[in-house]
């Protein structure tokens, strides 16, 4: 066994086919997903597309608790919390983070990922861009960045905008879990199977005659699939649809921040989530309405063009350090946002966070060129 954040496997089958299997293996930080992770996956999967023999990749996480729990956010933000390692390190992770993200999209193969138990943050960005996305009963996703002074990155500003009616703006200003029923209904998940599947489904797809034919994979990937599907239960979060919808259908952020400091609703899943969103970084919270609207118009490499200088702002600037601290360091859940109001967060403050980071360069203009979008 190697000591590599990715265990990578290019099992060959009767056929002469080939799978390419890659484990996010660091079960202790629920994968939490790392540069090393990152710089490990990307060649690799240039090399299974490459490949001739390989006709499909399955993608997932060690262990029963998580397939990817974010990205290693103590990391990113080590400089701005302690002057200590490299200034420049946030912005290059999320460029290559996104480079990855984005070749996912683009992968030219049927691509699986494996999303039992924890699916949240930068494990969306691993989620999002594949062909075949598999939930299970173990199932929880969020994008909780409101509550460490992030925003939904990794390509939320586009997924989530896409989202029926104002379900991706809820998502994310309240950070609210949801599961594997969630996700289908919502369109975020293609199938669901039991969690013990895994091994029966890698069983089934070693067994297919594979046709030769690439454009026919995804069709008999999808059969598998189908064949193995376990039922799920009703979406509690779709059953919401009208609530949800009411409380978000404001003008601008700052009546829905009015309205959801002044009112405790009588439905505890609505209280809690808008109390979520009252501890949240308020910066964080105007980026995410400003992303949820823009990125409707965009193209997904626009959209990881705009996030990555976003990120790396946020990175640099107070709130996403401070979050970090005080959640996920020092513990204390008390969080001192500056700017600490809506009211604070000017457009030309926000207007900053649109600026080339400070010693970098733009490291995404080239995404169409190299995956042929």
């Amino acid at each position: 066994m190697t000591s590599l954040p990715v265990q990578c496997e290019t099992r060959e089958l009767a056929s002469g086919r080939c799978l390419g299997i890659a484990t996010l293996d660091s079960e202790r930080s629920l994968n939490a997903l790392t540069l090393d992770m990152v710089d490990c996956l990307l060649p690799q999967l240039a090399a299974w597309a490459a490949d001739e023999r390989v006709v499909m990749v399955l993608l997932r996480g060690r262990g029963e608790r998580a397939f990817c729990a974010g990205g290693d956010v103590r990391r990113l933000t080590e400089f701005a919390r302690s002057g200590e390692g490299d200034a420049l390190a946030a912005g290059h992770f999320f460029a290559r983070e996104y480079r990855l993200d984005y070749a996912i999209h683009q992968f030219p193969k049927p691509l699986l990922v494996w999303g039992s138990g924890i699916v949240m943050g930068g494990g969306m960005g691993l989620w999002m861009g594949a062909r075949f996305r598999v939930v299970t009963e173990t199932t929880r996703m969020a994008m909780p960045e409101i509550s460490i002074g992030l925003f939904p990155d990794v390509g939320g500003s586009y997924f989530l905008s896409r989202l029926p009616g104002r379900f991706g703006l809820y998502l994310g200003l309240t950070a609210q879990h949801f599961n594997g029923a969630d996700a289908l209904a919502l369109g975020l998940a293609t199938d669901q199977l039991s969690s013990s599947d895994w091994q029966p489904l890698l069983d089934d797809l070693a067994g297919l005659a594979w046709s030769g034919d690439a454009a026919e994979h995804a069709d008999q990937v999808q059969a598998v699939l189908r064949a193995r599907a376990s039922s799920a239960p009703a979406s509690a979060l779709l059953s919401r649809e009208d609530a949800i919808e009411a409380v978000c259908a404001h003008a601008d952020l700052v009546t829905l921040d009015a309205v959801w400091r002044d009112v405790v609703p009588e439905q505890d899943w609505l209280a809690k989530a808008m109390s979520t969103y009252r501890a949240g970084s308020p910066t964080s919270a105007a980026l995410v309405w400003q992303q949820w609207h823009r990125g409707s118009r965009q193209s997904l490499a626009q959209v990881f063009r705009d996030e990555w200088r976003i990120a790396t702002h946020c990175a640099a600037r107070h709130d996403f350090p401070e979050g970090v601290r005080a959640l996920l360091i020092d513990k204390d859940q008390q969080p001192r946002w500056q700017p600490a109001t809506l009211a604070e967060v000017t457009p030309a403050w926000l207007a900053g966070f649109d600026q080339v980071p400070a010693g970098h360069a733009l490291p995404l203009d080239d995404l169409e060129a190299c995956y042929g979008s």
